[in-house]
C-alpha cells in the first residue's frame, strides 16, 4: 500500500516532539506525553479499567476491560476517514487535515446533523467556526420525521449509505461487483480540498497501482458548491478548475499571483498596484484598458437564466419605486440640509452630521460624564435623539490647525467597516474641534482582558481576528491608506456583541497609496511602539503589524505586555517571556489558570508563532496585516518564526 495510508490519527493539532512517550495506562487508557511528562493526548472513556489494547483486522483499535468488552475504540472517534464496518451516529463528523502531510485540523468538515442531513462545512481556523454548508446530501425532511437520516454506515461489502429512521437506505455509493472487499481495501475521506472521495486499493497490487477513486462528493466542487462567505475552495481572486481525478486545481488569472506560493488554495493578489483615492481613479485619456475573456469559467447561482420573470419584474418595480421616492423626498430634504447648515461647511464628510457646539453641550450635559482621556483628547458620553454617543473633545493642538482636523474628518468619514468605530459627526465651530462617534457599550479591550477572571478563549480569538480585519481595511482596502500608529487594548472597543472595533485615529499618519513610506515624529504608546521609530527608519504599515503582535500576545495570555512588579523577573516583559517559552517548548507556563486555552494548546502555539512573526525587530521580516489575517484564518501556513531580535535573544 502506498506510503502506508493513514486512516486515523490522534494528535494532529498537538504534535509530539522527539523523545515523547506512548503508554497504556489501566485508568487513563492510551496516553501520549512529551519528554517533560506533559500529557499531549489520551483516549477518553467514562468508566472501566483497561485490561489490554487490540488492533482488529478491520482497522478498529480497541481498549478492552477484563471481560474483553470495549470501553474505547478508534471507530467512534474518527478523524478524516471511514473504512468498511464503521458507523457514524448523529452529530458525528469527519474533519479534514490541512495538507497531504499536515495533520492539523483543516478547513473542511463532514457532519451528520441532528436533523439527519449530511452536510459539508467550510471551517474558519483556528476558531473552528463553521460557515453555512457548501454542499448537503438532502436527507432532512421536516414534514416526515421517518424520512430523515439516522446513521452513516460503511458496511463490510463497501456499501456507503445513510440509514433513515424508516429503515430505508439512502445510497452514497453502492458496492462495485468486480471490486469486492475480499480483494480490495476501501476508504472514504474528506480531503484537505473539501472533496469527499470514496476509493479502493487492491490487496495484491501490481505494477505500482495506487488508490482508485470510484466517486467524489460533490461531483464538481468548483461548480456544485455554494460558499456564502464568498471565499470558496480556492480563496479570493482565484479560478477553480476540476482535474481528471475530480479534485480542484486552483490557479490565478493573468496579472495575479498566489498570496502564499506554497498554498494554491489561499487566494491570489494582483501583481499591479491598485489605486483608488477619494472614490475616484488615477488615469488619463491615453490609458488603454483591454477586457480579456477567461475560458471555462462560470459564476454559480448568478446566471441570468436562473432568474424567473417574476423576480425580474419585481426588481424592476422596486427600482422604479426607489427612483420615485428619491425624487419626492430627496429634493426637499437636501434643501433643508442646505438651509440648516451652520458654521464652517468646508468639510462635510459623507453621511456626517455637522453639530453646533451648543448641541454638544446639551447632548453631554455640559461634558459631565467622562469616559476616558488620551494625550490629545477627552471622551465624554452623550445622548443624541435617544441614542448614546461618544463625544471626543480634541485639545488645543487642533484649535489652530483647521486643515489637519478637516483632513481627519474627511478620511474617517469615508471609512466604513464592521471592525472600526463609526464617526457620526463633528463640530468645527470657532476653536472647537470635536468628533462624535457611536457609543461602544462594553468598553475597552483593556478592561475586558486585564481582570482576575480569564475571559472566554473563543471570544478572545474572535476579538483578535476582528482587530486584524480592521487593520487590513485601513492598510489596503479604504480609499486613503491609513497608518493607525497607536494600536493598543485601550484603543480597541467592544460593541454589544463583543466585536472588536478599532478607535482613535487621532494619532494616525495618513499615507497616500502611491507613497512607500513617511517620516514623522515618534507616535504611539510605550510597550507597543515598533523599534522602527527609534532608528530613523521609514515608517510603514509594518509599525501597526508590530503593535498588533504585542496586543495578540496580551489577548491570548490575558496579561499586560509590561508588568511593573512581576512575581518573577523573567515575566516582566511579555514579548520576551513568550519567545523564551516558545523556544523552550514550555508554552503551557503562559497559560496559568486558563483551562480552555490549555485544552487547545495547538491553536495557542500557532497564535504565539504569528505574534512572534509580527514583533520582529527587522520590519522587512514582519508580514503584512493581510498575511497575518490569512494565517489567523488558516488560509496561509504559519512557518517557524526566527528570533525577533536583531542581536539574538535577550535572555
Amino acid at each position: 500500500m502506498p506510503n502506508k495510508t493513514i486512516i486515523w490519527y490522534a494528535n494532529g493539532d498537538n504534535l509530539a516532539p522527539t523523545g515523547s512517550r506512548l503508554e497504556l495506562n489501566d485508568s487513563r487508557g492510551l496516553v501520549l506525553s512529551n519528554p517533560q511528562g506533559l500529557e499531549l493526548w489520551r483516549s477518553n472513556f467514562t468508566s472501566g479499567i483497561v485490561f489490554n489494547g487490540l488492533m482488529n483486522d478491520d482497522g478498529n483499535f480497541q481498549l478492552l476491560d477484563q471481560n474483553f468488552v470495549p470501553i474505547w475504540e478508534s471507530f467512534t472517534h474518527p478523524t478524516d476517514t471511514l473504512v468498511p464496518t464503521q458507523v457514524m451516529e448523529l452529530n458525528g463528523e469527519l474533519s479534514s487535515r490541512q495538507g497531504e502531510l499536515n495533520f492539523s485540523r483543516g478547513r473542511f468538515k463532514l457532519l451528520l446533523q441532528e436533523d439527519g442531513n449530511l452536510v459539508f462545512n467550510l471551517i474558519n481556523l483556528p476558531s473552528n467556526y463553521s460557515y453555512e454548508p457548501y454542499y448537503d446530501i438532502g436527507t432532512a425532511d421536516a414534514r416526515n420525521q421517518t424520512n430523515v437520516g439516522m446513521k452513516l454506515i460503511f458496511d463490510k461489502s463497501g456499501f456507503l449509505y445513510i440509514l433513515k429512521k424508516s429503515g430505508e437506505k439512502f445510497s452514497l455509493i453502492k458496492p462495485i461487483e468486480t471490486v469486492s472487499t475480499t480483494d480490495f481495501f476501501y476508504k472514504a475521506t474528506i480531503n484537505y480540498d473539501g472533496v469527499f472521495t470514496i476509493s479502493y486499493y487492491p490487496k495484491d497490487p501490481k505494477n505500482g497501482q495506487g488508490w482508485i477513486t470510484s466517486k467524489t462528493i460533490p461531483e464538481n466542487i468548483c461548480l456544485n458548491s455554494t460558499f456564502t462567505n464568498s471565499e470558496g475552495i480556492c480563496g479570493f481572486n482565484s479560478i477553480c478548475n476540476l482535474e481528471k481525478d475530480q479534485r480542484p486545481m486552483c490557479k490565478c488569472p493573468e496579472g495575479y499571483s498566489l498570496i502564499d506560493s506554497n498554498n494554491m488554495y489561499g487566494g491570489c493578489i494582483p501583481d499591479f498596484q491598485v489605486i483608488c483615492q477619494g472614490g475616484g481613479h488615477q488615469g488619463s485619456q491615453d490609458d488603454l484598458y483591454i477586457m480579456k475573456e477567461l475560458q471555462n469559467t462560470d459564476w454559480p447561482k448568478s446566471d441570468y437564466e436562473t432568474l424567473s420573470p417574476i423576480v425580474l419584474l419585481g426588481i424592476s418595480v422596486l427600482v422604479i419605486l426607489m427612483l420615485i421616492g428619491a425624487i419626492c423626498f430627496g429634493f426637499p430634504y437636501n434643501c433643508k440640509k442646505i438651509k440648516n447648515s451652520r458654521t464652517n461647511n468646508s468639510v462635510v464628510g459623507k453621511n456626517l452630521r455637522n453639530f453646533t457646539f451648543k448641541e454638544l453641550i446639551e447632548a453631554t450635559s455640559n461634558f459631565r460624564e467622562e469616559l476616558g482621556r488620551g494625550s490629545f483628547s477627552i471622551v465624554y458620553k452623550g445622548t443624541i435623539e435617544m441614542t448614546s454617543v461618544a463625544v471626543k473633545k480634541l485639545d488645543k493642538l487642533f484649535r489652530d490647525n483647521d486643515k489637519e482636523f478637516q483632513t481627519e474628518v474627511n478620511v474617517i468619514g469615508q471609512t466604513h467597516h464592521r471592525n472600526l468605530v463609526r464617526l457620526l459627526g463633528y463640530c468645527n465651530e470657532g476653536q472647537h474641534r470635536i468628533l462624535v462617534y457611536e457609543f461602544m457599550s462594553n468598553g475597552t479591550l483593556a478592561s475586558f482582558l486585564f481582570t482576575p477572571l480569564k475571559s472566554n478563549w473563543g471570544q478572545r480569538f474572535d476579538i483578535a481576528l476582528g482587530i486584524a480585519r480592521g487593520l487590513v481595511y485601513l492598510h489596503e482596502e479604504c480609499c486613503t491608506q491609513i497608518n493607525h500608529c497607536d494600536i493598543k487594548p485601550q484603543n480597541i472597543l467592544l460593541d454589544d456583541q463583543y466585536n472588536a472595533r478599532i478607535s482613535d485615529f487621532g494619532l494616525a499618519k495618513l499615507l497616500l497609496i502611491n507613497q512607500s513610506h513617511t517620516e514623522t515624529g515618534i507616535r504611539g504608546t510605550k510597550g507597543y511602539v515598533a523599534p522602527d521609530w527609534f532608528r530613523s527608519a521609514p515608517i510603514t504599515t509594518k509599525v501597526d503589524t508590530y503593535s498588533f503582535g504585542v496586543v495578540l500576545l496580551e489577548i491570548i495570555c490575558c496579561r499586560k505586555n509590561v508588568e511593573k512588579e512581576p512575581d518573577n523577573e523573567e515575566k516582566g516583559i511579555l514579548t520576551d517571556w513568550a519567545y523564551d517559552c516558545y523556544i523552550a517548548r514550555r508554552l503551557h507556563i503562559l497559560l496559568e489558570n486558563d483551562d480552555e486555552a490549555i485544552n487547545d494548546i495547538k491553536s495557542f502555539e500557532k497564535l504565539v508563532m504569528i505574534a512572534i512573526w509580527c514583533i520582529q525587530e527587522d520590519p522587512s521580516r514582519r508580514p503584512t496585516m493581510k498575511k497575518v489575517l490569512q494565517m489567523l484564518e488558516g488560509i496561509a501556513e504559519v512557518s517557524i518564526p526566527p528570533s525577533p531580535y536583531l542581536h539574538g535573544s535577550v535572555s
